[in-house]
């Protein structure tokens, strides 16, 4: 057992990176699984940071938006909190060097992105928000003497004593195997690394992002809040790669147009808003053209053009590998699992059920998103409570200075199943995907315990099954559709259940223990 009296941030995404920063001077651990800057879902993210910037806009429409977005189930405080710090972390941002699109006058171009009222997307480059912030916050971090990263190190799980998290359990990754685990104390938890949706077989998440983080905190024992609700993206690109290049909101914002294979503009007859509907109506309506036969294609040579080189370089990139010319074909595109609005259950501090342990970023359900995530709100979030959860954190601590961490790892640790993660992968999209059905996610919890049961020794499995296991369970109970949610054997939204839902992994075995 080794101990440290530095805070322990799991993950080096946009809110960990964000939240050491604010921790500073005290003393920082970040624990990555990649070379710092690979492999995070935030240097991925393209459209931008959703932000009341101009002066047409108010904190109050943008909360307005988000509490729409979310069908029903958004903690309206919460949104109200986020939606008015936002102007105040974009300017922080510019403060720390972050290239953010300007006109000539200084002002913030902004992009209109679905189910927004007004633009109000602050962007880097056109596509390269997330890479850019993400290039700002690594170079800060690497000159912080407060923080010390782990690079190729895992979290494997949780330390608990009579219901505070006390410390971490750590593994080194070397290419496909995991060395034996060591355990650390640390004065304080905070979990930041990302969501689930490289639990699907089409995904737009980086590999590793797998739905690990919620799951060590729910085999914790962490109360969970709408594990039900994953947002599928409409335009992921359909070009056979894993995982799928995402063609950004920001193309639709700016006239882009969803065809099928016949030419047909499908989303005119969808909804009034056409391809700035919410996300989960185009994604259904994307997944229905590709289950027909009609293959959906997103449409920029009339709006965008020649201009796409220039003004969204990531996508045209992401072309170009695929062989396609967006200058002069349509691209070709499929749903994809791309963001999870539920994960660990926090309070307005991002402080857990469990004391000692804070959660950020997607991987924690803060009440911001309710049903459906209401687009470039992500990143968003992630700043505001990876600020809160720092304070909260800093609060609690009387060090201000410790010495490095110094870990020993050996070999012979239980590596992951590709097969079964596989196989998981494949339950996942095909029986808890863009359409569900009861007698699917019956199937999938069976499978799922099943799996988990056979590779019931490798923890970073077990803790894609803990989080597999809560989504599937979460969608079966929730008899309606709504949002991200969608049932074909409930196709209606139940008044009555117009409300967040909470289950801890104890709750879903039991809620599903008929399910052999």
């Amino acid at each position: 057992m080794i101990s440290t009296e530095r805070v322990v941030i799991v993950g080096a995404g946009l809110g960990g990176l964000y939240a050491a920063l604010m921790l500073a001077p005290r003393p920082v651990l970040i624990i990555s699984p990649e070379t710092l800057g690979e492999g995070a879902s935030s240097t991925w993210a393209q459209g931008g940071v959703a932000a009341a910037m101009s002066k047409d806009d108010s904190p109050e429409a943008h909360a307005r938006d988000t509490i729409a977005a979310g069908a029903g189930t958004v903690d309206q405080e919460i949104a109200a909190l986020v939606t008015g710090m936002a102007q105040a972390h974009i300017l922080d941002l510019t403060d720390h060097g972050t290239p953010f699109d300007r006109d000539n006058a200084g002002n913030y171009i902004l992009n209109h992105e679905a189910a927004h009222s007004i633009a109000r997307v602050v962007r880097v480059k056109g596509d390269q928000a997330g890479r850019k912030i993400m290039e700002t916050l690594i170079a800060a971090v690497r000159a912080a003497p407060s923080v010390q990263v782990l690079e190729r190190v895992v979290a494997q799980g949780l330390m608990v004593e009579d219901g505070c998290v006390t410390g971490i359990r750590l593994a080194q990754i070397t290419g496909e195997r995991v060395s034996k685990p060591v355990d650390l104390n640390a004065p304080a938890v905070l979990l930041a690394g990302g969501g689930s949706g490289g639990l699907f077989a089409l995904t737009t998440n980086p590999p590793r992002i797998r739905g690990q983080v919620m799951g060590l905190a729910a085999r914790a024992g962490a109360v969970m809040a709408d594990m039900e609700f994953v947002q599928f993206h409409p335009t992921a690109m359909d070009v056979g790669l894993d995982p799928a290049p995402l063609a950004t909101e920001a193309l639709r914002g700016e006239g882009a147009r969803l065809v099928n294979s016949d030419g047909v503009n499908f989303m005119d007859t969808e909804h009034p808003q056409a391809e700035l509907a919410p996300r989960d109506i185009v994604a259904r309506a994307v997944f229905a053209q590709t289950q027909a036969g009609k293959r959906p294609m997103l449409d920029t040579r009339a709006a965008i053009g020649v201009e796409i080189f220039t003004r969204f370089p990531a996508v045209a990139e992401a072309c170009r590998k695929a062989g396609i010319d967006p200058a002069h074909d349509p691209i070709p595109v499929a749903a994809a699992a791309h963001y999870h609005m539920g994960g660990v259950a926090t309070d307005a501090q991002g402080r857990s059920s469990l004391a000692g342990l804070w959660v950020c970023g997607e991987a924690a359900s803060t009440g911001l998103h309710g049903a459906n995530r209401l687009a470039s709100n992500g990143v968003l979030e992630a700043l505001v409570f990876a600020r809160r959860a720092a304070g909260d954190i800093a609060a609690t601590l009387t060090t201000v200075d410790a010495a490095p961490v110094d870990l020993k790892f050996a070999e012979g640790g239980i590596s992951l199943d590709a097969n079964a993660v596989a196989e998981l992968r494949n339950i996942m999209t095909s029986l808890v995907g863009v359409r569900r059905t009861g007698e699917g996610l019956t199937r999938a919890i069976e499978r799922i315990k099943s799996l988990n049961a056979a590779q019931s020794d490798c923890a970073d499995f077990a803790n894609m099954c803990a989080t597999a296991l809560l989504i599937a369970t979460a969608a079966l109970h929730r008899r309606e559709s709504r949002g991200a949610q969608w049932r074909d054997d409930f196709p209606s939204s139940d008044p009555a259940l117009a409300q967040r839902s909470r289950l801890t992994l104890t709750e879903a075995y039991d809620l599903t223990e008929d399910v052999s």
